[in-house]
């Protein structure tokens, strides 16, 4: 089985932590019992680019234990947990390309390690794997038949090249499933891109001014919990209803221009590029930490910041010291890269059950009824999401009402009035 991972010797450890997260993970675990008495993937090739890390790694072992021939390569060069990889080659026979710190050149010869597998389906987060294949669909379409996308970024530009009439496959985004973007968005990273900002610096955010720029699912998560540790929020908007949601919420909005003189912790989570720019750089105080949590390294403009350093320095893991001329000094967290996995460990595992619980049904899904689809992206079918809505609730001890029979008639007629 090829693979490339970093260190063998930390396979134990690997294991123990998948274990703990799957302890965490009750309605992918029931999927996985019925996968592996029904087979629903048998025969087929799936190629996943993910982070690798132990969430992913109870949905890889789901998929696997469905029956699909299992290929799992990085999303990310930072998010990898080189122990999971390790664990998952060696404890549970799947093929691991990834390696955290990776370098452009070994990550991209992942993505196309994954391509060599020849997959019958993809499953992306980020749309890395399905730009690859675009660029060159006649070294990389030939088996595909279906997809799958997992974030934000990923669905934006899949819906690009779907609006062009050039997208190749139907992909399911899973994103939009409302048992992902409410809760991973909100409350996974919410919760781990502060956990990242505060394991790579350890200051105390009470009483600091954290500007989080983007007010969408992930701003209104990550806004949400510093308010909750006593600091004092500012939103960045250009969409003037999420911009007025922000304000209706309790937090002060206004231009990055003027949010740049006041805060002490930016947090772009816009899914956009060139968020935090060289004019705004310029603005900031002296030791202003600046981090994204986006998917991808172009929310801050990095290269510009390197450019008007006269010295740049490692001074905590995961924490590069700017010195500006004049003698101010900014903090790059994680290279720019996702804070939450480059200096934490992403978010929780009872969070992620419902957003692979999503990614294994619509795996599932495709795998039947993939000729009967169009080139389009879809969205996760209805019944899948509230059905693990429900396995969640139950997974929680949690019991809701239903409908009467009353009920369900007076809300499906007309009839009835003042």
């Amino acid at each position: 089985m090829k693979h490339d991972v970093a260190d063998f010797g930390l396979v134990r450890k690997g294991k123990t932590r998948i274990e703990w997260a799957s302890n965490q993970m009750p309605v992918l675990e029931l999927i996985r019992k019925r996968f592996l008495k029904e087979k629903p993937l048998k025969g087929l090739r799936l190629s996943a680019c993910l982070h690798v890390t132990c969430e992913t790694a109870n949905l890889v072992i789901a998929l696997k234990a469905g029956g699909a021939d299992v290929v799992l390569v990085a999303s990310n060069p930072l998010s990898t947990q080189d122990d999971v990889a390790a664990s998952l080659v060696r404890d549970f026979g799947i093929a691991v390309h990834a390696v955290k710190g990776e370098d452009r050149k070994r990550y991209y010869s992942h993505i196309y390690a994954a391509l060599d597998h020849g997959p019958h389906i993809t499953m992306d987060d980020g749309a890395d794997l399905v730009t690859a294949i675009h660029k060159e669909p006649a070294k990389h379409k030939r088996n595909i038949f279906a997809g799958t996308e997992e974030t934000t970024t990923g669905v934006i530009r899949l819906r690009s090249l779907e609006a062009q009439g050039r997208l190749m496959f139907p992909i399911v985004a899973v994103n939009d499933a409302d048992t992902k973007h409410f809760f991973d968005n909100r409350y996974g990273t919410g919760q781990s891109t502060i956990d990242g900002i505060i394991r790579a610096t350890n200051i105390l955010l009470a009483g600091s001014t954290v500007v989080v720029c983007g007010y969408g699912w992930c701003g209104r998560g990550v806004a949400a919990r510093a308010k909750g540790l006593g600091a004092r929020v500012i939103v960045t908007e250009v969409d003037p209803l999420k911009a007025l949601e922000a304000v209706m919420d309790g937090f002060q909005v206004m231009p990055m221009e003027e949010a740049a003189r006041r805060g002490d912790v930016f947090v772009t989570v816009t899914g956009n590029t060139g968020v935090i720019r060289r004019e705004h750089f310029l603005r900031m105080k002296d030791r202003a930490i600046v981090s994204n949590s986006g998917h991808f390294d172009v929310e801050i403009d990095t290269a510009g910041l390197r450019k008007m350093a006269v010295k740049v320095r490692p001074v905590r893991d995961s924490v590069q010291e700017f010195a500006l001329p004049g003698g101010r000094r900014i903090y790059l967290l994680a290279e720019g890269r996702l804070v939450n996995l480059g200096a934490a460990e992403g978010h929780p595992a009872m969070v992620m059950d419902m957003s692979f619980a999503n990614q294994a049904l619509s795996a599932e899904w495709v795998a039947g009824e993939w000729k009967a689809l169009e080139k389009k992206v879809y969205r996760v079918p209805a019944d899948i999401d509230k059905e693990i809505a429900r396995l969640k609730l139950k997974s929680m001890g949690v019991s809701i009402d239903g409908l009467s029979e009353v009920q369900k008639k007076y809300l499906s007629g007309w009839e009835a009035g003042t």
